[in-house]
């Protein structure tokens, strides 16, 4: 009996100890990307004033193309739009309208052979979704008069901030920051609430820690008696 009762807690406090490891674990794991391309091991830190600067990239440039399904105007209050700045982007729109493309389906399918994908998930698309769409967005080269880009070769998509054709270097940076600032916004676009998840799982995995610390010593002590 003894015996059983001890190889039962065992058990228990194993599968404990799996799940809250597992969980540290998957919450740090970052995959290869699937991209041939090298891509840039750029770091994003969704601050408010690059997220604002995205969102007007994309409204201004984007928009015509790509839609955001998942993202409403009233949502962007979460990245510090005020009313009126909302009011502006939206016009006569209501504010749980989606963000949609002003070029329609028809039209973008004659253009481009087929309909621009939607933007609102696009970072969680593929592995490294962010540092693919700065490489791409960053990457692409005017010989000739005809435009190729190196992470998507073929790619339909033009040029959209003119990085190709800028004539210096300084011009460059700010064109690279503009499209950091884009992807910071996409990124967010894919999980909006991925901040305040990140916050809530810092206290999970203390109280996790903790509430195995205790088990471990309530198993200790069980087994203790057992000896007895």
């Amino acid at each position: 009996m003894t015996s059983r009762i001890r190889f039962i807690s065992l058990i228990v406090f194993s599968a404990w100890f799996h799940i809250v490891f597992s969980i540290i674990i998957f919450s740090t794991t970052s995959f290869a990307s699937t991209s041939s391309f090298p891509l840039e091991n750029i770091k994003f830190t969704q601050d408010q004033a690059s997220l604002q600067r995205g969102a007007k990239i994309y409204y201004n440039v984007c928009r015509m193309c790509h839609s955001m399904k998942y993202i409403k105007y009233k949502t962007l209050e979460e990245i510090g739009f005020n009313k009126s700045q909302i009011d502006a982007l939206r016009g006569d729109k209501p504010k749980n309208t989606a963000l949609g493309k002003t070029i329609s389906d028809p039209v973008l399918n004659t253009l481009y052979g087929q309909v621009p994908p939607d933007l609102s998930l696009m970072a969680k698309a593929r592995k490294r979704g962010p540092q693919y769409i700065y490489t791409l967005l960053t990457t692409y080269s005017e010989t000739e008069g005809a435009y190729e880009n190196a992470v998507f070769p073929g790619i339909k998509m033009p040029d959209t901030l003119n990085i190709a054709v800028a004539v210096n270097d300084s011009r460059k940076e700010e064109i690279k920051n503009r499209a950091k600032d884009v992807t910071e916004f996409l990124l967010w676009s894919s999980d909006p609430r991925a901040a305040m998840r990140k916050n809530i799982g810092v206290y999970v995995v203390i109280y996790f820690i903790i509430l195995s610390t205790l088990l471990f010593f309530i198993m200790k002590r069980v087994w203790s008696r057992l000896d007895k």
